[in-house]
């Protein structure tokens, strides 16, 4: 390592500033938020800048503030060496290459830390990029080689880091002490906060439900502190895995799918998604084909809730949205019976998505002014649609399993008063490379899917937003279209 990263404590350490631009202010920002005492020098300065002094955004031409400020400005050029004595560190941000390389000569000489924006060569410390989570903290340097690389590192890690583990840093920063004395040896306390950050206590914490953790914490630890061997409660994850394309897969989703030890999943779940799970997760197919699930339902259900009374995380992957026809609510209702933690993670449902990549608009001003999902598929024995409450032309009908009812969709539709011109668009393995889009309205789509013969994986859209999907599709190749 060319440079050593360390965490600097700065409440109320003297800190001075030179400069008073954009530059200055963004370092006054962060310097600020640590809680160092800032001495600003410069002429001039923005009145952001001023607003963070305790100033106000006025020009107040004074070289000092209020005795109950820690802040303050000198509203003058720098002067001298002495300006500097009694800092801890030294920031310099001015346009005056004489300034910097002077102000860093002497500070160095005094041995004060110095850092001057943009030249590396006269810092003797670096600001990093930085992740603020606090009281979780992510700095990434690049010791002044490629400033934008290490911005593009942390967004890339803000992205993967959610803002809600700041609340877990501080929780269990909270209870530290307590588990310290309560377990004081170093291995058995590594274990437990290990098993309390990757287990369903830091799920509840991270769900807003920190009064509850709590208790759960206590309880485990009075468990662990009696029987050194204790198990973790399991805990099951219901995770909506969107209509395919991995990249709409929410934060949530993909750090839930990380954490599991075991994966349940059925053939609506793209394979890359699968791939997205830890390597020593066990992954179970359930199956899930109309008319020919290869695990029932019921089956299904009890399987979740024997893994998680064994102790294990479990992640049961749902394409779509789990509570939208994905049968998800059924899963979870055993598991709220028998006290077993879950949550339950939304995904992307498959009428947005397939709407969305194939240029679709649900709703539009001009079109449509409310959009309605429906079964294509009901089970044997089930109520049968409202047909007549479909009739609307100003409603968009989005039907979900729909593909080997299509014909009865259609007589349905215009026996029930839709024209036979109505727009139909049937959408085959939607947001994928090989999305596939089918175009006609309810009185030729039946021929135009017949010849196209798709297979799996299809929605079908109907109504006049339909019409926009010639000028407004974007992604894939360019639709069949029979109309």
């Amino acid at each position: 390592m060319e440079t050593l990263p360390l965490f600097l404590k700065l409440d109320e350490v003297c800190v001075v500033l030179i400069g008073g631009g954009q530059v200055a202010t963004r370092k006054a920002r962060l310097l600020v938020s640590a809680g160092a005492a800032l001495t600003v020098i410069a002429p001039e300065i923005t009145p952001e800048l001023q607003d963070l002094l305790g100033l106000g955004t006025a020009d107040v031409p004074v070289q000092a503030t209020p005795a109950d400020n820690r802040h303050q400005w000198l509203p003058e050029p720098y002067a001298g060496v002495e300006q500097l004595l009694g800092a801890r560190l030294v920031i310099v941000a001015t346009p005056d290459r004489a300034v910097n390389a002077l102000v860093s000569e002497q500070a160095c000489a005094h041995n004060i830390l110095v850092n001057v924006v943009d030249s590396p060569a006269l810092c003797t410390f670096l600001f990093p990029a930085i992740v603020d989570r606090s009281p979780l903290v992510i700095a990434i340097g690049s010791n002044g080689g490629s400033p934008v690389l290490a911005r593009q590192v942390r967004r890339r890690i803000e992205a993967m880091v959610p803002a809600t583990y700041g609340r877990l840093a501080a929780f269990a920063r909270r209870l530290r002490t307590t588990v310290a004395t309560a377990l004081p040896d170093v291995e058995l306390r590594r274990r437990f906060w290990e098993q309390i950050i990757d287990g369903p206590i830091a799920g509840k914490v991270l769900s807003g439900r920190e009064a509850e953790a709590s208790v759960d914490l206590e309880t485990l630890l009075q468990a662990q502190q009696h029987n050194p061997e204790t198990l973790t409660h399991g805990e099951v994850y219901l995770i909506g895995a969107g209509p395919g394309d991995p990249d709409l897969m929410t934060f949530k989703a993909l750090r839930l799918l990380q954490a599991a030890d075991v994966v349940l999943y059925d053939r609506l779940v793209n394979p890359l998604i699968l791939d997205m799970a830890r390597r020593d997760a066990d992954r179970i197919y359930v199956g899930k084909r109309r008319a020919e699930h290869s695990v029932p339902q019921p089956a299904i259900n009890q399987q979740l809730l024997e893994l998680a009374r064994q102790g294990r995380r479990v992640a049961r992957l749902k394409g779509g949205d789990p509570f939208i026809f994905g049968r998800g609510g059924e899963e979870i209702e055993l598991l709220a019976e028998h006290g077993i933690p879950f949550q339950v993670v939304p995904g992307i449902t498959a009428a947005s998505g397939a709407a969305c990549y194939a240029g679709i608009p649900l709703t539009h001003r001009d079109y449509a002014q409310s959009v309605r999902f429906v079964a294509g598929h009901l089970k044997a024995g089930q109520e049968e649609h409202d047909w007549q409450a479909f009739s609307s032309p100003t409603e968009t009908l989005v039907f979900y399993m729909g593909l080997s009812a299509l014909d009865k969709i259609c007589q349905q539709l215009q026996a029930h008063g839709r024209s036979p011109t109505t727009p139909v668009a049937v959408i085959e393995r939607a947001t994928l490379p090989e999305q596939r889009i089918l175009v006609g309205t309810l009185d030729t789509i039946e021929d135009i899917v017949a010849a196209a013969r798709p297979t799996a994986h299809t929605l079908i859209i109907v109504g006049e937003v339909v019409r926009l999907q010639r000028d407004l599709y974007w992604f894939g190749n360019t639709p069949a279209n029979g109309s």
